[in-house]
This record gives C-alpha cells, sequence and structure tokens, in this order.
C-alpha cells in the first residue's frame, strides 16, 4: 500500500483559511497540478515537501498522510526537555524508506524472535518478563547483564545496530528505533556520544521496542519500555539486596553511597537503582528509602561518567575506518557491510549514506569514500 495525502485534512485546512488549491500551491511554491496530483493520490511529496506542506496548514504528520500498513515505525529516545517535532517524525520516517532496500544485503533472517505479548507496566509482570528474558540469556536473578547480552538478544531478534556520532548536545534524540513492518527487520541507532551510565540503559530501552513491535511509536510503549529496562538492568533480586543494605545504611548520604556501589556494579545510572529499589519497597509495602530526589539528581550530575565515544576512542574522533570496524566486530552489526553490499551492487553516493545515517555531509562523504572503496570486515 503507497502513502497518499490525507485530502480531506487538507481540505478542511484551505477552509479554513479560505484558501483554493491554487492558492496553497503559491504557498509552498509548486504547481497546481503538482498539488492536484498530490490530493488525488498519484503522487506523494518528497520530505521535504511534504515538510513545508505541514508547517504551512499547520497540521500534524498524522493528519497529513493516510495510515500505510506498510510506513515505518519509529520510536525517538529523547533526551530531557526535548520536544519530537514535525520536522522529526517527517525526517525519521524518510530514513526508514531510504532503509527498504538494504534490506535485501543483510544476512537471512533468524526464525524465531521474542514477543513479550502482554506488556504491562505494573511492578509484578515486570519482574516476571525480566526474568524471562533473563533465563533466555542465562544469567541469575542477581548478575549484572552485560553490553554483550543486550547485543546478542538484538541480533537474535534481526534488530540491526548502528552506532552513530550525533554529539552530546546538538541533537534532540539519543536512540532513534525503526521498524520495518513489511520486511519484519528493525534498526536501532545508537548515538555513542552518551554518557556511560546511561548507555546500557537506552539500550535495555530500545531492546524493549523490539520485544513489543505493536507499542512501537506510542506513549504506552515508550513508558513500558522505561520501565522494562530498569527492571532488566536491575532486577528485584537486586533491588531487595540494595534496599536491606541502604536501611542498615546512617542517614541519606550512607543510603545514597549504598545505591552508588551498587550503580558502579551494574553500570548503570544511580537513578536506576534508587527507582528499582523503591519500587520494590513499594510492591512489599515497606518503608521508602530517605533519599530526597533532587538530593540523588544533583548527586548524578555532579559525578557523571565519560562520553560513550569517548571510552571507545583514543583520541577522537573516531576515523571512518574505526567506526565501521567498531560497528561490525563490538556491536554484531552487519549494517556497513550491507551498506557497501547495496552502494557496489546499485551504485550511490555520499548524499545517500548522509542521510541514511543522519550525519553530516562531510562525514557522509568520509564514509561513502571508504565504503566504496575498501573491503568492509
Amino acid at each position: 500500500m503507497h502513502k497518499v495525502i490525507h485530502s480531506e485534512s487538507i481540505k478542511s485546512a484551505l477552509a479554513a483559511r479560505g484558501w483554493t488549491q491554487a492558492q496553497l500551491a503559491k504557498q509552498l511554491g509548486e504547481s497546481p497540478q503538482l498539488v492536484s496530483l498530490w490530493l488525488k493520490g498519484e503522487t506523494f511529496p518528497s520530505p521535504a515537501k511534504l515538510l513545508k506542506l505541514a508547517t504551512t496548514l499547520k497540521l500534524g504528520f498524522d493528519k497529513l498522510v493516510e495510515p500505510s500498513a506498510n510506513q515505518p515505525m519509529i520510536a525517538f529516545r529523547k533526551k530531557a526537555g526535548a520536544k519530537t517535532t514535525d520536522e522529526h517524525i517527517v525526517k525519521a520516517r524518510g530514513m526508514g524508506e531510504l532503509l527498504k532496500p538494504l534490506v535485501a544485503y543483510l544476512p537471512q533472517q533468524q526464525a524465531l524472535h521474542t514477543l513479550l505479548p502482554s506488556p504491562s507496566t505494573g511492578y509484578i509482570p515486570l519482574q516476571v518478563a525480566a526474568a524471562q528474558v533473563r533465563a533466555k540469556i542465562g544469567i541469575g536473578a542477581s548478575a549484572t547483564l552485560e553490553y554483550s547480552h543486550l547485543i546478542g538478544e538484538f541480533k537474535q531478534n534481526d534488530a540491526i545496530l548502528v552506532p552513530v556520532l550525533w554529539g552530546e548536545k546538538q541533537n534532540h534524540k539519543n536512540a532513534l528505533h525503526i521498524l520495518l513492518r513489511s520486511e519484519n527487520v528493525t534498526f536501532v541507532y545508537l548515538n555513542l556520544d552518551t554518557r556511560l551510565e546511561d548507555f546500557k540503559f537506552w539500550m535495555a530501552h530500545e531492546l524493549a521496542h523490539v520485544y513489543t513491535p505493536g507499542l512501537a511509536g506510542t506513549e504506552e510503549g515508550e513508558d513500558f519500555a522505561d520501565a522494562f529496562a530498569g527492571a532488566l538492568l536491575f532486577p528485584q533480586a537486586c533491588a531487595e539486596q540494595a534496599y536491606a543494605q541502604a536501611m542498615r545504611a546512617r542517614g541519606e548520604k550512607g543510603q545514597m553511597a549504598v545505591l552508588q556501589r551498587h550503580a558502579a556494579d551494574h553500570s548503570i545510572s544511580v537513578y536506576t537503582v534508587f527507582r528499582e529499589t523503591q519500587g520494590f519497597a513499594q510492591s512489599k509495602g515497606l518503608a521508602p528509602l530517605s533519599v530526597d530526589e533532587k538530593a540523588l539528581h544533583a548527586l548524578r550530575n555532579s559525578q557523571r561518567g565519560e562520553l560513550v565515544s569517548a571510552s571507545l576512542f583514543k583520541p577522537g574522533p573516531p576515523k571512518p575506518q574505526e567506526l565501521i570496524a567498531l560497528t561490525a566486530k563490538l556491536f554484531q552489526s552487519d549494517f556497513f557491510l550491507a551498506l557497501q553490499r547495496l552502494l557496489n551492487d546499485r551504485g550511490g553516493s555520499e548524499s545517500y549514506v548522509q542521510q541514511v545515517l543522519d550525519v553530516p555531509l562531510r562525514d557522509g562523504l568520509a564514509l561513502f569514500e571508504v565504503l566504496s572503496g575498501a573491503q568492509v570486515s
């Protein structure tokens, strides 16, 4: 099913402004004939023109485009305080369309994927789901979940990891999840310019999206992914131990020191440990910790770890060959290998590489030169 413009929404927006189709075309800088073809569903605007149409009529993407069973589903792991705009949505879905030709160059898909049929943010269902995943991976109830465990689960579920360098502050998202529904393949972009104590949580968050494709792109899906990530990384057995130790500690500072030790042991944020420990106490009807959340956040912000990119590439930034090698060897991802095969088979340009990775054109050019002229192992 191809994408078509939601003509009734546009006609209503035009009527509210007292515009004709010709006047809309003038506002867009397009011909009236082209706008007419859009409204008839005979052609579809490019991402740039679609965005201009959305901003001109002040219509959200969901009001502008007829729902399609084949359109990419997207989910953002946003930075704190960031707002997802129509421009972000249009751009991400455009990336999804560009990824479709890449699927043919990926390895054969796995026969079975892990699915969580009844996702719930309730404490007990979350703990059950986390325990099932941990048992599948083969680790105990209180063992530290390693990056290799998460990477292995992505690979087993045909989720292609795409490590990117989007900067710590320049981009509104820390991760981007694109599900190609017809192809049943997921691409997960992970921003390496992320603090070490947050990165594992964001990977677990994205894994939750892989397990619950039906919730992709919804607020319910985001809430579940956050809750599941915490339960998977610091499950009940860990929270129970942390609670017991914290309640024996002296005062708020003593409790925070206990939480910090557990956070360091699991390579996660102290806030994740705090939240999961408080959740355990509430589920058992126990007294909450005496730690003040504001004080905890202040402590966390004063002791931030280095960026993942800085720990992986010293001195940085990495050369294209280094990023390509890291993607294949550490993240067990065939993304750049498939991209190289596509470029060699079908041809392509630095513009395609730049757009499919959402990086500056100079970075797209550097990667294109390596992919089109060197072997990717």
